[in-house]
């Protein structure tokens, strides 16, 4: 299994619609860039990805599924680029904001800090394991504070 973050801006597509729509599970299309494009490609079925809402929040909100691989993307009339289906999974305990992720020295090396404007990045395990660890004990002060 591999580890993918999507970034979305939420005024355009966010979390709460993804969960509200048919089971959960949409196309998540109209990605023009050549990498990013290329990280959709290599997408398979039960990948996890991070739902990240870009400009507005800048966090990491949620979790959604690969539930159906690369075809081409139905909003492209060139039919160069690709999409996928994903399926809601769950929210994350307590968001993640970028700010938290860029003051973690074991997280330095992510594309979202690195390739900022890039829509579909890989997570490694490690990191992956991270962030969620971070959206726990995010909770858990809350609670107690």
């Amino acid at each position: 299994m591999n580890y993918w973050l999507l970034k979305s801006e939420p005024d355009v597509w966010s979390i709460d619609k993804q969960k509200k729509t048919s089971n959960g599970i949409s196309i998540w299309d109209g990605v023009r860039n050549y990498q990013a494009a290329k990280n959709l490609k290599t997408m398979k079925i039960g990948d996890l990805c991070f739902f990240y809402h870009s400009n507005i929040g800048k966090e990491i909100v949620g979790v959604v599924e690969v539930v159906k691989e690369a075809f081409i993307d139905p909003t492209d009339k060139s039919k160069k680029f690709v999409a996928v289906k994903v399926g809601f999974k769950k929210y994350l305990d307590n968001p993640v904001s970028l700010e938290m992720i860029k003051k973690n020295k074991d997280l330095k090396n992510l594309a979202i800090i690195k390739q900022s404007r890039l829509s579909v990045m890989p997570i490694d395990t490690k990191s992956w394991k991270i962030i969620n660890k971070m959206s726990k004990i995010l909770n858990k002060n809350k609670k107690n504070g």
